[in-house]
């Protein structure tokens, strides 16, 4: 059990069957009436991001979210299957699970799983990924102007806007949180 005055950001607990996930938190004592504990919750299952208030002395069971290496094997469809590094198992995750930044893995990449009580809910993408350049428009000299980006289609179908200096073939690092051009790689 966790109370509401214990909360910090990553702890996961169950509230009416729903695993949350605290995002932030501040605890707040006005002047006048009882101190209480402003939150952004977000729902692990359903990702809806809640903002709540909670009295600091109410209690909710914690919540264990398993997170497993595992290595992305191939697509067939719309299933995605996934090794376990350990048991060498296979198991088929739906696209539908899979977050937007998951366009940035290609076959053969270690990811983590995350589950919950045993229903998968999630897969986490290693946050820097380095991927070729297999498409772009070459750089018009002269167009130097700061910041001045490109598109570019990567080798996993994801596009991202690079510099002009950019040509096919390059190797890129993406930083899979923001879906952006870090650095060449």
């Amino acid at each position: 059990m966790i109370s509401a005055g214990d909360f910090r950001n990553g702890v996961t607990f169950d509230i009416d069957g729903n695993v949350f996930q605290i995002i932030e938190f501040q605890h707040v004592k006005p002047g006048k009436g009882a101190a209480f504990v402003r939150t952004k919750i977000k729902n692990v299952i359903s990702g809806a991001v809640v903002e709540r208030t909670f009295n600091p002395s109410d209690k909710f069971p914690t919540a264990f979210i398993e997170r497993k290496e595992m290595q992305y094997l191939y697509k067939e469809g719309a299933i995605y299957y996934f090794m376990d590094n350990e048991t060498y198992e296979q198991i088929p995750i739906g696209e539908g699970t899979l977050s937007d930044n998951f366009k940035f893995v290609k076959e053969n990449t270690d990811v983590r799983v995350l589950s919950y009580k045993g229903s998968v809910f999630g897969v986490e993408p290693p946050f820097f990924v380095e991927l070729e350049v297999t498409r772009t428009d070459p750089g018009v000299r002269g167009n130097t102007a700061t910041n001045v980006t490109k598109p570019a289609t990567l080798e996993t179908g994801a596009e991202v806007s690079v510099p002009l200096f950019i040509n096919e073939g390059d190797k890129v690092r993406i930083d899979t949180r923001v879906g952006e051009y870090m650095e060449r790689a």
